[in-house]
């Protein structure tokens, strides 16, 4: 029986720490969706098609091997997503105790609501201190981004006007 994984984010824009924990994931489990999804709480720079095309041009660029599919989320409960493709677990990347913090009360409901388990993993030291908003904000004040973001992302970001 093979194991389907949901690596879910809001990859806004997606960066190095990020592809880390998904080639990760993918030589952990058969089958891995990695989901771009609306966060509520969050407004978001760029829309959801665009996230995830950014998405698909950087997991070509890596070369990350695996059975990926990238997609996106916006309406219900990820663990609806996660019953509909028959995943059993969710891979979150966690950087620092903030996260644990943010991400246990998450992972308890997620369990009840639908029997998925969470699984956590580290970050590359390297990629330890970047994070989306990191991103953002350098970019949007004209920093180079590239040693942050995959190639497609710093392209990207280059040609783009930035608020």
């Amino acid at each position: 029986m093979s194991t389907v994984a949901v690596v879910p984010g809001s990859f806004d824009p997606v960066t190095l720490g990020h592809l880390d924990v998904i080639e990760r994931a993918a030589g952990l489990f058969d089958e891995v969706h990695v989901v771009v999804v609306h966060n509520p709480g969050k407004e978001a720079m760029f829309p959801i098609a665009q996230r995830v095309t950014l998405l698909e041009q950087a997991i070509a660029q890596a070369g990350l091997k695996g059975k990926l599919v990238v997609t996106s989320w916006s309406v219900g409960l990820l663990v609806d997503y996660c019953t509909d493709v028959g995943a059993s677990v969710l891979v979150k990347g966690i950087r620092s105790q903030v996260d644990v913090a943010y991400e246990q009360p998450m992972a308890i409901v997620n369990r009840n609501l639908a029997g998925v388990e969470t699984v956590f993993l580290l970050p590359h030291p390297a990629n330890a201190h970047v994070s989306s908003s990191l991103v953002r904000q350098v970019a949007a004040l004209g920093g180079d981004v590239s040693p942050y973001v995959p190639p497609a992302v710093a392209d990207y970001l280059a040609k783009s006007e930035l608020p």
